[in-house]
């Protein structure tokens, strides 16, 4: 794992997000590496998630290209360029089923 990555899902993994999976997208996608797919407990929770794994990427030095999803959704996206972070609902997340779609690609289960 590239260390954005590892410093991604450690993050995230000591901020107790649930069900961390990585999958890599080197194959498939032009403009990244990775998405970084995670489960937090509710909307608070996810934004603060992605609070976490903004400040550790600046802090080292890494931009954080784009945030989406405002402080009341359920989906929070960090594109930080090589790693596209996704951090859901448990709810949304089954819905979107990003894991499902992109199944024939090689993905990593972290526990936190």
């Amino acid at each position: 794992m590239s260390e954005l990555l590892d410093l991604t899902v450690k993050t995230l993994s000591d901020k107790l997000a649930k069900d961390i999976v990585t999958v890599d997208m080197r194959a498939v996608s032009p403009y990244t590496d990775a998405f970084v797919i995670a489960t937090a407990a509710n909307v608070r929770q996810a934004n603060a998630l992605a609070d976490y794994v903004q400040d550790a990427a600046e802090k080292q030095g890494y931009e954080v290209k784009s945030r989406e999803g405002t402080s009341g959704s359920t989906w929070v996206l960090l594109d930080l360029g090589e790693v596209v972070v996704h951090i859901f609902t448990e709810e949304t997340r089954k819905q979107y089923r990003l894991e499902e779609l992109w199944a024939d690609q090689p993905q990593q289960r972290f526990e936190s």
